[in-house]
């Protein structure tokens, strides 16, 4: 009896507050969304992270004979075989260095071709322009300045680069969007609780002779609660319905469908990472609503 009660009051609460009651659903489910999508983002950006790093390269790049008289390293011209030889050594004897690899001019002249193909671009440069380099994969690429202080001064050495500074500014905007996702999705909570609250308050003073006569009969605190907060809970639960509905559908259509045959360089987040999201985002849509109901009725509460 007392469980078909609190199912009535339920009910006539959502029929009174539909408007509020949607508005609730919307802003929840959209705030939750982006909660959700943040997550992700960050869980690719880290998949990113460390898929191209783990590809990246230091490359040390010598000194030709088109160098002579530039840089303080390049004075004498293109760089000896003894100078090669002897930088080889050392990075085979350093610990943190997986393996080295040797490219010659007319390498890195194939792949400046291959990069470019046939823009006006590729005329520019022919094979004795570009100078010879070791590609040094680290076992920790976080590493990369024990190889730049070790080697960027060294006779014969043009530059010490880190390839991962190409890839960086990505990373940094992929950061940046997730920031601005989180504060819009912050923002978004702030608005779904404030009509939470409102909606609670307007179905406890649109109630509040039932209330009354309840609390006159000697009914506690929480069996005169419950209808708000299940009220409250079931809308949150709604929203994040939506909100999941939202992510999946983003993930099948904007993910899968689309960046995935568009940017086939990057590999993208699994439907397992969607998975392990969805239930905290349920979670959440649950519990905010019913604990912002309850702290709002406590003071329509006091006997």
């Amino acid at each position: 009896m007392r469980a078909q009660f609190v199912l009535s009051e339920i009910g006539v609460g959502l029929r009174r507050n539909l408007t509020m009651t949607f508005a609730v659903i919307v802003s929840v489910a959209l705030s939750l969304g982006l909660f959700g999508a943040s997550l992700l983002m960050r869980d690719q950006v880290s998949t990113m992270k460390g898929y191209w790093y783990d590809k990246v390269n230091v490359s040390i790049f010598f000194c030709n004979k088109n160098d002579a008289g530039s840089g303080t390293n390049c004075t004498k011209g293109a760089a000896t075989q003894q100078q090669k030889d002897d930088i080889k050594a050392e990075l085979d004897r350093l610990p943190l260095v997986q393996n080295v690899q040797y490219e010659s001019s007319d390498q890195a002249y194939k792949h400046y071709k291959e990069q470019f193909g046939d823009t006006p671009v590729a005329g520019l440069v022919t094979p004795d322009q570009l100078p010879e380099s070791y590609r040094v994969k680290l076992k920790d690429p976080t590493k990369f300045t024990v190889i730049k202080s070790a080697f960027s001064e060294r006779p014969g050495v043009q530059e010490v680069q880190d390839q991962r500074d190409t890839v960086e500014p990505l990373f940094n905007l992929l950061n940046g969007m997730n920031i601005a996702a989180l504060c819009v999705m912050g923002l978004m909570l702030v608005v779904a609780l404030m009509l939470i609250v409102n909606t609670v308050r307007v179905s406890a003073f649109s109630r509040r002779r039932e209330t009354g006569i309840m609390r006159l009969v000697g009914a506690s605190s929480f069996y005169i609660q419950m209808p708000f907060i299940l009220e409250a809970a079931i809308a949150g639960l709604l929203g994040a319905v939506f909100a999941c509905v939202l992510i999946v559908g983003g993930k099948y259509v904007l993910v899968n469908n689309w960046l995935a045959e568009k940017i086939q360089v990057i590999n993208f987040i699994g439907w397992d990472s969607v998975a392990a999201v969805l239930p905290l985002v349920l979670l959440i849509g649950l519990l905010m609503p019913a604990l912002a109901a309850f702290f709002a009725l406590r003071k329509y509460l006091k006997v």
